[in-house]
C-alpha cells in the first residue's frame, strides 16, 4: 500500500505466517520524560530502558564527562550506538582503538570491554541483542516478554563481518540522501538501523505508507517531532484477539514497539522539525535486497539466502 513515488513500492513480497491464529500483540509505546528513569548516572544522566522480542534500546540523556562502560564479561557480542542529533561528541573506546565521533550517524563498538564518554550534553542510544541477558531485567517493560511473542520470529544474527569485529563509525553527513534509495540504512549482524533526515512541517495525510510485516517488530524511535503511529489489528478466527484501531500520539523522544502482522504507518503532525529513526533485529532482508541500500553492505555480509538485485 505504498504510493508509487515510495522507493519500498517495489519490496519483494514475504511469507504470512504459518499459524494465523496466533496472539498478535498490542502497541507499545513510551515516551521518555514522562517516565522516571532506570537508572541516573553519576553526573546525573538518565537512562531508559525498554525491550522488543529481540533486542535491548537503552536511551540516554547524557550529561557532558559521563561515561558509559560496558565489560567483557557481559557484553559478549557488538552493540550499535546511534547518535540521534548532529550536536553531540563522544569518544569511544574499544577493541584497542578509540574515536572521537561528532555529528549523527551510528557506530557499531566490538565485544568486550568498551567506554563511552560525552563531551557535552545531548541524546544517545545504544542497542544490544537479546544474548546481552544481563540488561533484560532493567527494562521498564520486561514483563511484557515474560513469554516470547509467537508472532516474532527468533533472533538468528548475520555473518559476523569477514575483516573481524572493530571499532566502526558511519556518519550520516558522509552519506548524502539519494533519490530512489530509502533513508540511510546501516546494519550489523544483529541490527538494522534506518536513519533518515529531518523534514519541517506535517506528513501529507492523503500520501500516508499502511504496510505490514509479517515475522518482525519494527522499533519506530521519534527524536524530533510529534507523531501520531496508526496501527490496525488483522482480525483473526478468534474473535477474542480483535482490536480497535489505534491512533497513539507520541512527542519525541519516544519508542514504538510495532507488533507483526498489524497494518501501520506513522504520520508526522505540527509544525516544525520531525525525524523519526526505525530499528530491526535482525535485519531485514528485503531492504537488504535492494542493491545500495544497505550503506556498510561491504562490511556486513547479507546470509546467502539474501539475493541483491
Amino acid at each position: 500500500m505504498y504510493s508509487s513515488t515510495d522507493p519500498r513500492a517495489a519490496l519483494n513480497a514475504t511469507t504470512p505466517a504459518k499459524n494465523a491464529d496466533a496472539p498478535i500483540a498490542a502497541l507499545a509505546t513510551y515516551e521518555f520524560p514522562a517516565l522516571p528513569p532506570d537508572e541516573v548516572g553519576a553526573l546525573g544522566s538518565e537512562t531508559w530502558y525498554v525491550r522488543a522480542q529481540n533486542f535491548v534500546l537503552a536511551f540516554t540523556r547524557l550529561v557532558s564527562g559521563e561515561t558509559l562502560t560496558r565489560d567483557a564479561s557481559a557484553q559478549r557480542e557488538e552493540y550499535v550506538l546511534v547518535l540521534p542529533h548532529d550536536g553531540l561528541t563522544i569518544d569511544v573506546k574499544a577493541g584497542g582503538e578509540s574515536r572521537t565521533v561528532t555529528g549523527a550517524g551510528v557506530v557499531i563498538v566490538p565485544p568486550g570491554d568498551s567506554v563511552v564518554t560525552a563531551h557535552g550534553d545531548g541524546d544517545l542510544v545504544r542497542l544490544f541483542d537479546v544474548r546481552t541477558a544481563d540488561l533484560l531485567a532493567r527494562c521498564g517493560n520486561a514483563r511484557s516478554y515474560e513469554q516470547p511473542h509467537p508472532r516474532v520470529a527468533p533472533l538468528t544474527p548475520w555473518p559476523d563481518p569477514p575483516a573481524g569485529h572493530r571499532l566502526r563509525v558511519y556518519l550520516n553527513a558522509d552519506h548524502p540522501l539519494r533519490p530512489g534509495r530509502f533513508g540511510r540504512i546501516f546494519r550489523s549482524s544483529s541490527f538494522m538501523v534506518n536513519f533518515g533526515d529531518a523534514k519541517d512541517g506535517p506528513r501529507d495525510p492523503e500520501r500516508l505508507s499502511p504496510h505490514h510485516h509479517d515475522d518482525f517488530e519494527q522499533c519506530s524511535l521519534t527524536v524530533v517531532g510529534d507523531y501520531v503511529h496508526h496501527v490496525r489489528t488483522p482480525w483473526t478466527s478468534k474473535m477474542s484477539q480483535w482490536r480497535d484501531d489505534e491512533h497513539a500520539a507520541v512527542g519525541s523522544p519516544a519508542v514504538a514497539i510495532i507488533p507483526p502482522p498489524t497494518v501501520h504507518t506513522s504520520q508526522a503532525v505540527g509544525e516544525g522539525p520531525h525525524l523519526l529513526i526505525d530499528i530491526f533485529s535482525p535485519p531485514r532482508a528485503d531492504f537488504s535486497a535492494k542493491a545500495g541500500w544497505v550503506l556498510n553492505a561491504d562490511e556486513y555480509p547479507a546470509p546467502e539466502h539474501v539475493t541483491t538485485g
